[in-house]
């Protein structure tokens, strides 16, 4: 079978779905590789790597895709510039794409790829099970996110992170709020603390609590119960008595603090907001809020997608994609998630999708013409 890789073209997406390294393993497996002219080099994989590693290059786009069984992206599939044709119409029929499609947000592109015939597996709905958590690119992905988020978030803010005892006298440690205790947000802890702030954690599920404090943060106190996270280990949407009376459990914290990282997501919903305008007005001028939802809504009321701001003398900063601020390892990263994948069902050269198995009947959301994953289906009614 053959792999293509084709270039990233969805703005501000720097990251590439195979690195030369994987590419590599995935040939001693049986398959072929063929990537794009170029399609590594804003991660930093020259076309060299790649021919090392034993790709091929092509330059015609539609070569690529006309001659790929299996198309790797890491963007859902968007409107080709060049072409005017999403690029879904130009792979070929029965081929399988494998992307973060989030097909909850974008039930259409299902859609549009069982009418043309396309399979696809999206990488979001990889179950986050024992089994499957080397192909978790989620994670792997939100992981980073929270790294850089406390990295930007600290670029913007007027102080410095740590308690610092000098001649001149005792500068304070800068206090962080983090809004959300899943890997984004565990990973933002543990980056605000190795820089010396004082981190505070807010999170609906109280089973978090043990995990924030084993990373030297304070977990805030919300009264709830243990319905709070779906089978899935997810935050499930709250009823907006419950989130009327987080905000103002958390109010005071929030007003207090240096820097906001908010990072609450609900599979397939607006994300909530947790930052109100009255909030942002009461923070200390010069503080920062960094929204890590603002892609699907957004948790601060005033953030703007793809923008930085600043209102009521609060940067608000709305970045959607931090992983491709680090794309060299965000790719590094994503590449290896999906090599397990196609190692996971994979036969000389050949990727096998069995929907017995528990991974492919969460992770397939379209297959023979037809979209199956359930929930999308609903989506779609």
């Amino acid at each position: 079978m053959v792999i293509g890789i084709p270039r990233e073209i969805l703005d501000g997406e720097n990251r590439v779905a195979c690195i030369p390294d994987v590419a590599s393993k995935l040939i001693k497996r049986g398959f072929k590789v063929i990537i794009e002219k170029d399609a590594g080099l804003k991660a930093g994989f020259t076309n060299e790597k790649y021919l090392n590693a034993g790709a091929e290059i092509v330059e015609d786009l539609l070569q690529l895709y006309q001659s790929s069984d299996i198309v790797l992206k890491v963007q859902r599939p968007v409107e080709h510039p060049v072409y005017k044709k999403n690029e879904l119409e130009l792979m070929k029929k029965n081929s399988l794409l494998i992307c973060f499609l989030y097909s909850l947000h974008n039930p259409e592109l299902a859609k549009k790829g069982a009418e043309l015939g396309v399979n696809i597996i999206s990488m979001d709905a990889i179950p986050r099970t024992t089994l499957a958590q080397r192909m978790d690119a989620l994670s792997s992905q939100a992981n980073l996110a929270g790294y850089k988020s406390v990295i930007l978030a600290a670029n913007h803010l007027n102080k410095i992170f740590p308690l610092m005892m000098t001649a001149a006298g005792t500068i304070s440690p800068s206090k962080v709020v983090i809004m959300g205790a899943g890997v984004a947000g565990l990973s933002a802890l543990g980056t605000a603390k190795r820089l010396g702030a004082v981190v505070e954690v807010s999170d609906v599920r109280p089973q978090v609590k043990e995990e924030v404090q084993s990373l030297g943060g304070k977990f805030i106190e919300v009264p709830t119960d243990q319905s709070m996270q779906d089978s899935g280990g997810y935050a499930k949407e709250q009823s907006d008595e419950f989130l009327r009376k987080q905000k103002e459990l958390i109010f005071k914290h929030i007003t207090e603090a240096d820097i906001v990282i908010t990072t609450a997501l609900i599979p397939g919903k607006k994300s909530p907001v947790l930052v109100t305008e009255e909030m942002v007005e009461n923070m200390k001028p010069g503080a920062v809020v960094l929204d890590m939802a603002v892609e699907f809504g957004g948790n601060c009321e005033l953030s703007e997608k793809g923008k930085t701001v600043v209102k009521h003398g609060v940067t608000i900063i709305g970045e959607p994609n931090l992983p491709s601020l680090v794309p060299y390892n965000a790719s590094e990263m994503y590449s290896k998630n999906l090599l397990s994948l196609i190692e996971y069902s994979a036969n000389d050269g050949n990727f096998i999708i069995d929907m017995e198995d528990e991974i492919f009947k969460s992770a397939v959301i379209v297959k023979d013409g037809e979209v199956i994953h359930q929930r999308t289906r609903e989506m779609l009614k």
